[in-house]
């Protein structure tokens, strides 16, 4: 931040808007920058008033207004140049106050003539109509792995650890991105009161609980692999040889990190899972948005909240984040201008933006049970590398996913036919071949054994499939994928599935 703020700072710019949380490494920076330009800093709050940062000379004004009037008289003389942060301003801003709107418009233009600034900081910006072309926000990241370097050399000092390998030093440093300085510096400060040292498993375990706690994105555990996924052959190698691209050597090779990849289909199909696995094959943390917690009822809460998932995701990466039923957050987005004052097209036209432009490597996992409600600007090439669709499993592929389900849940697949169970569960998905041996279970426990295929197939004939309650939309999904998104398997092709059969007659 303190190479663009120095930048505004030397072009003039009356009116300048820092959003943080981090309080103190803001100032930190501002006045780091002030000090490369010369400028005099002076710092304002409703508990200190105004302070002179450099003689310590404080001046009581507890009231904005108070404090706007100091400054009309600090800037009436060009030299010194002047800084002056106010803090927490949007506290009063908030309460619609005429004569404060007035008077920071009217301090502005002094600042202007004079070559002075204000810098307004908080941890939220939402400017009345009067004020939003007047003040410039200036980006404030999360810290870097530098930065973050930096507190723990600090926490390792306090603590009297004299030395850290440099493997378990990248590791937690790694797992701490995406947390302010105070976050990091409590996790590692936990990490060393549980371990008597920095473990990162820690680390990334209390950025999991921090990030759950802003209910936008949460830390999800990538346990799953391909392997854990029955069928999808070409989805899966489509992964596997994108699997490098996010390496320093892919990098020096002039290779783009994949920017995302769209996954459509059937509900049930295995595409949240696929979301999972893609984040255990790369190597990478996996991060999941909910969308719906994106939309907030304040003015201007959505698009905050969208830019502190990106900022988030950025800081994280590299790294995968998973938006699960993407349709359900932006199928509004075309018609929001009379239903919600534009705040969905706005989200919408931010995240699109962002999508296409990004640079740093975020790898967006989408899914979609109903592509039709998705604007079509959002499914054109640049937005994701790729888009596959999901149908119902074969029998080859039902076979497969039969095995992973009883391995799961602690059997061995050699105890059952899983040919004949394949070819039982016609038009099952991968979610409902689940849900039935978990019935199996629950049925065999009961009788005090272990289940057998009788129960299996008794389960069978009490579950109704959804390509039967959803024929219609199935086949209209089949009929709007072909031609439009590749196959996930290399045997599927859209249309009935009624026919398919095992290649080989046991």
């Amino acid at each position: 931040m303190q190479n663009q703020l120095t930048t505004y700072l030397r072009a003039g710019y009356p009116g300048l808007a820092v959003i943080s949380t981090e309080e103190a490494r803001a100032e930190a920076e501002i006045a780091a920058a002030c000090t490369s330009l010369k400028r005099r800093l002076h710092a304002w709050s409703s508990t200190e008033g105004l302070v002179d940062t450099k003689e310590g000379r404080i001046t009581a004004c507890p009231d904005p207004l108070e404090a706007l009037q100091l400054l009309d008289r600090l800037f009436a003389n060009d030299t010194p140049r002047h800084v002056v942060l106010l803090r927490d301003l949007q506290l009063h801003l908030d309460q619609t106050d005429p004569m404060l709107v007035r008077r920071i418009k009217d301090i502005l233009r002094v600042a202007k003539a004079g070559g002075h600034a204000v810098i307004m900081l908080g941890c939220r910006l939402k400017l009345p109509p009067e004020l939003e072309h007047e003040i410039t926000h200036v980006d404030f990241s999360l810290p870097d792995a530098t930065q973050l370097n930096t507190v723990l050399d600090g926490i390792l000092k306090s603590a009297k650890i004299k030395s850290l390998h440099d493997t378990i030093r990248e590791s937690a440093l790694q797992s701490a991105l995406g947390l302010t300085t105070t976050e990091a510096e409590n996790a590692f400060a936990l990490s060393v009161v549980e371990t008597q040292g920095i473990d990162h498993r820690i680390v990334a375990r209390e950025k999991a609980r921090t990030l759950k706690r802003n209910g936008l994105v949460e830390v999800v555990a990538a346990t799953t692999g391909l392997d854990d996924i029955g069928g999808l052959g070409l989805l899966k190698e489509w992964l596997q040889g994108r699997g490098g691209a996010f390496s320093a050597s892919a990098k020096a090779y002039g290779l783009p990190a994949p920017k995302g990849l769209l996954i459509v289909g059937i509900p049930g199909t295995g595409k949240s899972l696929t979301a999972k696995a893609t984040a255990g094959a790369f190597g990478l943390p996996l991060l999941r948005l909910d969308m719906g917690c994106v939309f907030g009822g304040i003015v201007g809460q959505s698009e905050a909240n969208l830019r502190s998932v990106i900022q988030t995701a950025e800081a994280i990466a590299p790294c995968v984040l998973w938006i699960d039923e993407i349709e359900k957050g932006f199928s509004g987005s075309q018609s929001s201008g009379s239903t919600d004052g534009g705040t969905s097209s706005r989200v919408f036209g931010s995240f699109l933006s962002w999508m296409q432009e990004k640079e740093k490597p975020v790898f967006v996992v989408a899914t979609a049970n109903d592509v039709s409600k998705l604007p079509p600007e959002f499914l054109r090439k640049g937005r994701f590398d790729e888009m596959f669709f999901v149908d119902l499993p074969d029998a080859l592929e039902r076979a497969q996913i039969w095995d992973i389900v009883i391995k799961r849940h602690r059997r061995k697949p050699t105890d059952f036919d899983t040919v004949v169970l394949s070819r039982a569960c016609e038009q099952f998905t991968g979610a409902e071949i689940e849900a039935v041996f978990i019935d199996a279970l629950h049925e065999a426990y009961a009788d005090g054994r272990e289940p057998m295929a009788k129960d299996i197939l008794d389960a069978m004939t009490r579950t109704v499939p959804l390509a039967q309650l959803m024929d219609g939309q199935i086949s209209a999904l089949r009929h709007w994928a072909k031609g439009r998104a590749r196959e996930a398997a290399s045997h599927n092709a859209p249309g009935p599935r009624n026919s398919r059969r095992i290649s080989q007659d046991n």
